[in-house]
């Protein structure tokens, strides 16, 4: 392991883990700030919001083609290496939107071009930095690591945004080269954690092993109930994609009240994360996990039909709550279930449901809103979640009985 105090249950204790929570932690914070910074730029320049959708498009791709060929690299190359890799090509990236918009060579064709490169990186490293986790702290810790992780990614998702806007007021170079200097200090980071792990025999990549990650969820009930539980739920739990909606034509209350809102279930996760980070998780997970799922479903329930922003809030929050216990326990449980040599592969098919699940989940309430209303939308996503929710149980007993996260027959 990672430290000499291998059997201490503070996460602190574990050097490694804490080179790579500051890793983490700076990258995030430093894409937060990228993404509204980018946006702000390129809409600036061109004044057209098909450019901000072209945004997102050249971030998407990349996430979804190169899932799969990520995943087999992750599982056949060494991983702090493909990690490293990408986040200097992401920090080249960056470095050059700073210089070229310092000495205003810049338009939106290079700024596109750039965050491509970007988003193409981070595909190719997703895959190893998720599977490096379980290497870096024992296995009754490793979900209190993905609750601190997973409270980085809220703060900097509340954070990150308002710094970056602060920071462009002094320009965009300015706030460049801040997402450049919180990415340097996440590949020194990366640098000088310890990670033990030796990659198997080389293979080609065929189509047999691009896919084994599906090969194996399918072969494994707990692994595929986990997963396909969160794609469904996603899918149908998409009603914080409908807030404007919400916040103009039922609540009735304007930008700061849709911010509101908006921050609502981050601060929920935010606190259950923190809670989480220092508390283990020894019994009944499978209920814990379903009954955080239905709380999900119950609280998107409570949210569709409140007419009060603090109700809609305290729903809002609840939901970011449930989501995080669930998120983690769903997490730590397909790693610990998977193979070292094959966490690379499943981490990039968990991916690619994640990523399209979101995407979809969000077209799925727009076009629900759209035929029925908002109000109809989100309560028929609540139902869903708990149909789904009830469905899982019977048709996954194991994981419903699942005691703890650790499996011992799994690996």
């Amino acid at each position: 392991m990672s430290s000499p105090s291998v059997n201490s249950d503070s996460l602190l204790q574990h050097r490694s883990f804490v080179a790579f929570w500051i890793a983490r932690a700076s990258s995030s914070f430093g894409f937060q700030m990228l993404s509204i910074v980018v946006s702000w730029q390129i809409y600036s320049i061109t004044g057209r919001a098909f450019d901000l959708g072209l945004i997102g498009l050249v971030q998407f791709l990349p996430s979804v083609l190169l899932a799969l060929v990520a995943g087999h690299v992750a599982d056949q190359f060494d991983r702090r290496r493909v990690v490293l890799l990408g986040q200097i090509a992401e920090w080249v990236a960056i470095a050059a939107l700073a210089y070229l918009t310092l000495t205003h060579h810049v338009n939106e064709v290079v700024i596109l071009s750039l965050i491509f490169i970007i988003s193409t990186a981070k595909a190719m490293e997703a895959p190893s930095l998720q599977s490096m986790l379980p290497a870096l702290v024992p296995p009754h810790l490793l979900a209190r690591a993905m609750a601190a992780n997973s409270v980085s990614g809220q703060a900097a998702a509340m954070v990150g945004p308002a710094l970056g806007g602060f920071l462009y007021v002094a320009g965009a170079g300015v706030a460049y080269s801040a997402c450049g200097a919180l990415y340097l200090l996440s590949i020194v980071m990366v640098s000088r954690l310890r990670y033990e792990h030796t990659p198997p025999r080389r293979v080609p990549a065929t189509f047999k092993t691009l896919f084994a990650g599906i090969g194996f969820i399918r072969n494994r009930p707990d692994v595929l109930g986990v997963i396909s539980l969160d794609l469904f739920a996603v899918l149908l739990g998409g009603a914080t994609a409908l807030l404007p909606i919400f916040a103009h034509d039922i609540l009735h209350t304007g930008p700061w009240g849709l911010g509101l809102l908006r921050g609502a279930p981050a601060v929920g996760g935010l606190i259950v994360g923190f809670w989480l980070s220092h508390r283990a998780l020894n019994r009944n997970v499978g209920k814990i996990m379903f009954a955080s799922v239905a709380g999900f479903g119950a609280a998107t329930l409570v949210f569709a039909f409140s007419t009060s922003l603090w109700l809609s809030m305290l729903a809002l929050f609840a939901l970011g709550g449930f989501d995080m216990v669930s998120m983690v326990i769903r997490g730590a449980l397909v790693q610990l279930d998977t193979p070292d040599d094959m966490r690379g592969r499943v981490s990039a098919v968990n991916s690619i449901f994640i990523n399209t699940s979101n995407q979809l989940g969000e077209f799925e309430s727009g076009l629900m809103a759209a035929w029925l209303g908002a109000v109809p939308a989100a309560a028929i996503g609540g139902v869903g979640t708990l149909i789904v929710v009830g469905l899982w149980m019977t048709w996954f007993p194991g994981l419903r009985k699942r005691q703890k996260l650790e499996n011992e027959v799994a690996v």
